[in-house]
C-alpha cells in the first residue's frame, strides 16, 4: 500500500511524508466505503426477498 501511495505522491509531486500518509488513509477509507456499500446492497436485496417470501405465506385474519 505504501508503494502505491508513494507512486501517487510522486505523480502529484508531493514531497512531504505526511501527504503520502494522508493519501494512504484516503485510499483505505475509500476501500472500506466501497465494501460497506456493496455489503449493504447485498443484504438489502436478500432481506427484501425474505420479507416478500414471508408476506406471501401469511394469511389475512378471518
Amino acid at each position: 500500500m505504501r508503494r502505491l501511495a508513494s507512486k501517487v505522491a510522486g505523480y502529484l509531486s508531493i514531497e512531504s511524508e505526511r501527504g503520502v500518509t494522508a493519501i494512504e488513509y484516503g485510499l483505505i477509507a475509500s476501500l472500506i466505503a466501497v465494501a460497506i456499500i456493496v455489503a449493504v446492497a447485498l443484504v438489502g436485496t436478500n432481506l427484501a426477498a425474505i420479507f416478500n417470501y414471508i408476506a406471501g405465506k401469511l394469511t389475512p385474519p378471518a
